[in-house]
């Protein structure tokens, strides 16, 4: 079987796959991200062997073109009427959740004997969450109040800080793991977080001109596709962060453009068969064996990102004066955490790849976990509040 034949017949499998478990999902309350990643592992190396990411160029592609839209989504969320809407108490449980996260992470795991490399990276993945699943919990719940607001409103600005915070993680990282006393990491690093604003803000501001002009419809979709992937190629080309150059490119449009909606709708249609894809690809990467060396490492991590959520959700309620309850539960309903997270796994890994082999075990590990058991504890917590329709 010649590549071609090879490569369409297991893009076509792997997409039925992700129809199956959506289905599934359906029936089961079960996550779909979750599935797939099971999904993944069993017909990757560690199960049936049938997908192996290293075999094509494809595999990464498509992760970056994955990866690009979930920035370009993400900078929507960023726009001053939103920040505006959600107030103070959104702005400063987010900023505490994510930076406290990062840091109960930071020192927990350096304490018990983890390389500090290794600790900043995980300290800045502890801090994505997962959006789409809070969000379907709080619907299906009917969950209204104070409470249910207020964790949509942070839900949908947490991973824009933690992408950010993330970023200048990497570049310490990188910093770290330079020659010598040398600025050049230095450099490398400021160029890397300065450049990719650069190459979002440029194509930003044109893409919003252009996206109050341009039909709705099939244009407007190869309007955005066109400059996300644009600024995604240039992004790497130039290499700088593209998932915050991409992150820029969608908050400068948010805030400027005249109908900043209809790109988003356009991509968000099409992003769930790429997403699919990614989060096969994710679970196809897990090799059992590095698990079974990382007990240390990963249940440090699961236990320290537990606490992290808990004490910065508590303490952005107290600096905001909110409501004790609000304090008590935040934190556990933040609990879901799933693409974001094993995005900057994989961005990590490419940037570190000498760290892949802990790094990416141990995320995707979380991952699953935090995915089959945070949306019940955001449903808990929304439960203990009492804003659950008919409770």
């Amino acid at each position: 079987m010649n590549d071609t034949a090879k490569t369409l017949i297991t893009l076509g499998v792997l997409l039925l796959i992700g129809l199956v478990t959506d289905t599934i999902g359906r029936r089961t309350r079960l996550p779909r991200v979750t599935l797939l990643l099971i999904f993944g592992f069993a017909i990757g190396p560690a199960g049936l062997d049938f997908l192996s990411p290293s075999e094509g160029k494809w595999f990464s592609v498509i992760a970056d073109m994955a990866l690009v839209m979930i920035g370009f989504l993400l900078g929507e969320k960023l726009t001053l009427s939103s920040l505006r809407q959600h107030g103070k108490f959104v702005l400063w449980l987010s900023v505490c959740e994510v930076v406290g996260t990062a840091l109960v992470v930071l020192v927990g795991l350096i304490l018990i004997g983890v390389q500090i490399d290794i600790a900043l990276l995980l300290a800045g993945i502890a801090a994505a969450t997962d959006p789409a699943a809070t969000t379907d919990v709080v619907h299906e719940t009917k969950a209204d109040g104070v409470f249910a607001r207020t964790l949509l409103g942070i839900v949908a600005v947490d991973d824009a800080w933690g992408l950010i915070v993330f970023s200048l993680i990497l570049t310490t990282t990188q910093v770290l793991g330079g020659q010598g006393n040398s600025i050049a990491p230095l450099l490398t690093g400021a160029w890397e977080l300065g450049g990719a604003l650069l190459v979002g803000i440029g194509l930003g501001i044109p893409m919003a001109f252009l996206t109050g002009r341009i039909k709705p419809g099939e244009p407007t979709l190869i309007e955005a596709l066109g400059v996300v992937f644009l600024c995604g190629g240039i992004a790497i080309w130039l290499e700088v962060s593209f998932l915050l150059a991409s992150m820029v490119l969608g908050t400068v449009v948010a805030n400027l453009a005249r109908h900043h909606m209809r790109p988003f709708h356009a991509i968000q249609g099409i992003e769930w068969p790429f997403m699919i894809l990614f989060f096969l690809l994710a679970g196809a990467s897990l090799h059992v064996g590095a698990l079974y060396q990382l007990g240390l490492v990963g249940s440090g991590y699961i236990i320290l990102r537990i606490i992290g959520r808990l004490l910065g959700a508590w303490a952005g309620g107290a600096i905001s004066h909110a409501e004790p309850l609000m304090r008590r539960w935040m934190g556990m309903a933040l609990m879901p955490q799933a693409g974001v997270a094993l995005g900057m796994a994989l961005v990590a890994t490419h940037r570190r790849p000498d760290l892949a082999n802990i790094i990416f075990p141990v995320v995707i590990a979380s991952t699953v976990l935090f995915e089959v058991i945070g949306p019940v504890l955001t449903r808990s917590a929304l439960v203990h509040v009492g804003k659950v329709s008919g409770k």
